[in-house]
């Protein structure tokens, strides 16, 4: 059988699947938990997403927080 061409099945091919841009936040989620964490890329992209969200905000607290300290002690000089 000879499907044409001009056939086409309606839906877009992140149907199946996650789209980019979630593909592209997992990628930096899995980064910045790498570089700052020391994790293992597949420890990251195994971790229930809810858990990989939690890691990923508590970094951004402590990240925040330690600059935070890093401020006022150099203004304490």
């Amino acid at each position: 059988m000879i499907i044409p061409k001009t056939w086409r099945c309606p839906l877009l091919w992140n149907f199946f699947g996650l789209d980019h841009n979630y593909q592209k936040s997992v990628y930096e989620q899995a980064f910045a938990l790498k570089y700052h964490g020391k994790w293992s890329f597949i420890e990251v992209y195994n971790l229930p997403v809810g858990l990989r969200n939690w890691f990923v905000e508590r970094l951004k607290q402590q990240i925040e927080f330690e600059r935070e300290e890093m401020e006022k002690a150099r203004k304490g000089r």
